[in-house]
């Protein structure tokens, strides 16, 4: 559990997370664990210092839902989980799951993203 944030008007930040498989999905939310790719951890750690909350949407490659979305509970540390395998991830971290639920894109169509051209969020 980390402290306050020394930065308490940072906003909450939001973090599309995609995985190439369902099993991937499940294990982080039977475990409360996550690993990603070396290239996306100084962005995440960033964004959990510097911010209030960080909450984390999953959704498989492919699947054309979410699968959930969870609140990033640590900083990414050096520790590696043989539960993904050596797939290329990084180090793990904990996540608190909010909601484990599958949701058709559709149903959040209306969700656009400025900081990528206003594209539909998906």
């Amino acid at each position: 559990s980390k402290s306050p944030s020394p930065r308490p008007n940072v906003p909450v930040r939001y973090f599309i997370m995609k995985s190439c498989n369902l099993q991937n999905i499940d294990i982080s939310q039977q475990k409360g664990i996550w690993s990603t790719t070396p290239s996306n951890e100084r962005k995440l750690n960033r964004a959990f210092w510097e911010s209030n909350m960080v909450y984390l949407i999953f959704s498989v490659q492919g699947s054309g839902h979410f699968q959930g979305f969870a609140r990033m509970a640590s900083e990414i540390g050096c520790e590696k989980s043989q539960d993904w395998g050596s797939a290329g991830f990084g180090g793990v971290f904990k996540v608190e799951w909010i909601q484990k639920e599958s949701i058709p894109f559709q149903f959040a169509h209306n969700l656009l993203n400025p900081w990528n051209d206003n594209k539909k969020v998906q």
